[in-house]
């Protein structure tokens, strides 16, 4: 039996309509590398079950939600790849994303873990923003030539089968937010390299309903409070005073600026005061 050139692990929970553009995208590039996607539903999904079967992906059922290591892990189990490549749910590859990857991985084998561009794309605009200030959801650029970085998201990694032996598995214990980093501190630990390759960039969607002011705050709240408790677990959480300027910052910033992003950073700093407050 033909060893897949690479597997694509998609971890989803209950977002079908994502799902679907997602593999629309990646699913023709699939089967032109001779590559095969893996869905890990993170808990029973019939929706989709559904979409991923019907673009011709490999479907793994959780039995109830477990977290997205939980699913990385199950992927891990199920791939036939060497090459293990790690997506969201809700990205858009364009054209020549996997082909980039593949050949960043032929061209370099003593680097392990490659990643490249996340592209912030807020469908319907989103909230007006001033321009200074970063994307409201994770977006990532290093610029236009491959090099190393520090770190990379879980929106688009790849990494080799063999760096999960030097390094362990994903820890399940983690849950969203700072969950990939754990492992690359890891990973780096152990020597290993991650290597940005300027050429396999992706899109990170946020639909209309998605990229509405009170839907971005409320994601930004779970993200500040995830963002402390990675902090907190690598020793360098500032202490609640600098939380409180930092939030009174973020509220300035909305009628200095006239910026509504400024209502989204502000709920993204209530929610790290929060985790500090009240750790959970």
């Amino acid at each position: 039996m033909r060893v897949p050139s690479a597997t694509i692990v998609v971890p989803t929970r209950d977002r079908p309509g994502y799902l679907d553009v997602s593999l629309a995208s990646i699913a023709p590039q699939a089967r032109t590398a001779g590559a095969e996607i893996v869905v890990v539903l993170d808990g029973p999904d019939a929706a989709s079950a559904a979409v991923a079967e019907r673009h011709g992906a490999q479907v793994v059922t959780l039995p109830a939600p477990s977290g997205p290591n939980a699913a990385r892990n199950a992927g891990i189990d199920t791939a036939e790849g060497e090459l293990l490549i790690f997506v969201d749910d809700d990205v858009r590859a364009p054209a020549g994303w996997l082909p980039a990857l593949l050949a960043a991985a032929d061209a370099s084998p003593e680097v392990d873990v490659f990643t490249g561009p996340i592209r912030a794309v807020l469908e319907g605009g989103g909230p007006h923003a001033c321009g200074r200030d970063a994307a409201p959801i994770t977006a990532f650029d290093a610029g236009p030539a491959d090099v190393d970085v520090p770190l990379a998201w879980s929106a688009n990694i790849a990494i080799r089968r063999g760096a999960f032996e030097t390094a362990g598995r994903f820890d399940e214990t983690i849950p969203v937010g700072g969950d990939e980093e754990e492992w690359e501190e890891r990973h780096r630990t152990a020597g290993g390299r991650i290597r940005y390759v300027a050429a396999a960039g992706l899109d990170h969607r946020r639909t209309p309903s998605d990229a509405t002011l009170r839907a971005l705050s409320r994601a930004a709240f779970f993200r500040g409070r995830a963002g402390r408790r990675t902090d907190a677990r690598k020793g360098v959480a500032p202490s609640l005073a600098r939380e409180l300027r930092t939030l009174a910052g973020c509220c300035w910033h909305v009628p200095r600026r006239r910026c509504l992003n400024g209502v989204v950073m502000a709920a993204h700093s209530a929610g790290r005061i929060a985790q500090t407050v009240r750790p959970r």
